[in-house]
């Protein structure tokens, strides 16, 4: 039987604070609380004198004046975008016009595959698809400051453009909305892939980082527990799934009624969007089957 994650929703931040919360690191929240986003978007500051901005966060106009009145003098170096949801990219370009510093990320925003999904609902949290990074950074490429260095963990799932930054000579994995410590990530279709977004939580529990500092949420001390917590969660859901269908065929709503207990309503849709990840997985391995192409409003049953 799975571990049940223990979540840790005790998070006290200010909003448009500036505060360190590990040896050359900054955390600012802005205030975009929401089903979403917990308490709201976490930007980074790294290093001292010359830093790197690490997910700017929305176009929210008293977020980008508190990150701009944190760095004082100094100067900004490099802003690094973990994913394209309008919670983490848009007040990049703010930044950049302000500071002159250029922006990096995996690529812009991008399905994950082609899906033939019709019209999917959008999400609070969609895709910003007015990024456009000024460098596409490679997996395992070293992006370095004075004093730091910050090296790309490619970690698709949450997105297909998805990465973690490891902060060289720390403990330190940024692990932006891949691994949280108040919720579990949403991976929602066109956006997310289960299939991804499960062997990037493999590669992730491969690494040495223990601390965590997720991009909603506060900081995660046990990171490797809590990754193998998260894996355990993914494949219980599966199993609820299966376990599901083998009482006879259902369509979507009629699964997340079943396995989803106590779900808040204005999560409905990430809930269905995931059941979806999940079975489009399970239909891959011959598990469940659907006729004709996988969609929202197909029905599903247990391959005989």
């Amino acid at each position: 039987m799975s571990e049940e994650i223990q979540f840790d929703r005790n998070f006290e931040a200010k909003p448009g604070i500036a505060e360190e919360i590990a040896p050359g690191v900054r955390r600012i929240l802005c205030d975009n609380p929401s089903p979403f986003t917990f308490k709201g978007t976490n930007t980074y500051i790294v290093g001292k004198g010359s830093v790197a901005i690490i997910d700017p966060g929305p176009a929210d106009s008293r977020h980008i004046d508190a990150i701009l009145s944190a760095l004082g003098n100094e100067t900004v170096a490099q802003i690094l975008v973990s994913h394209t949801h309008r919670d983490h990219s848009p007040a990049a370009a703010a930044i950049k016009q302000a500071t002159g510093a250029k922006t990096f990320a995996e690529g812009p925003h991008r399905p994950a595959r082609d899906l033939h999904l019709g019209e999917t609902p959008p999400l609070d949290s969609g895709g910003d698809d007015n990024f456009t990074p000024d460098h596409e950074l490679a997996d395992g490429e070293v992006i370095e400051g004075k004093g730091y260095a910050i090296e790309t963990v490619y970690t698709p799932g949450h997105t297909a453009n998805h990465v973690a930054f490891a902060l060289r000579g720390t403990d330190i994995l940024f692990s932006a909305d891949h691994v949280m410590g108040w919720a579990t990530s949403i991976v929602a279709p066109p956006d997310g892939s289960m299939g991804d977004y499960m062997a990037s939580l493999h590669k992730l529990e491969k690494r040495p980082e223990s601390m965590y500092l997720p991009g909603h949420g506060g900081v995660v001390r046990n990171a490797k527990k809590l990754v193998g917590q998260y894996i355990e969660h993914r494949e219980a859901r599966e199993t609820a799934i299966l376990r599901k269908l083998s009482r006879g065929e259902s369509d979507i709503p009629g699964i997340v009624q079943a396995i989803y207990i106590g779900l808040d309503p204005r999560l409905t849709k990430a809930a269905a969007l995931t059941t979806f990840a999940h079975l489009e997985t399970l239909v891959e391995r011959d598990l469940v089957s659907t006729d004709g192409a996988l969609t929202l409003d197909g029905r599903y049953r247990l391959t005989a």
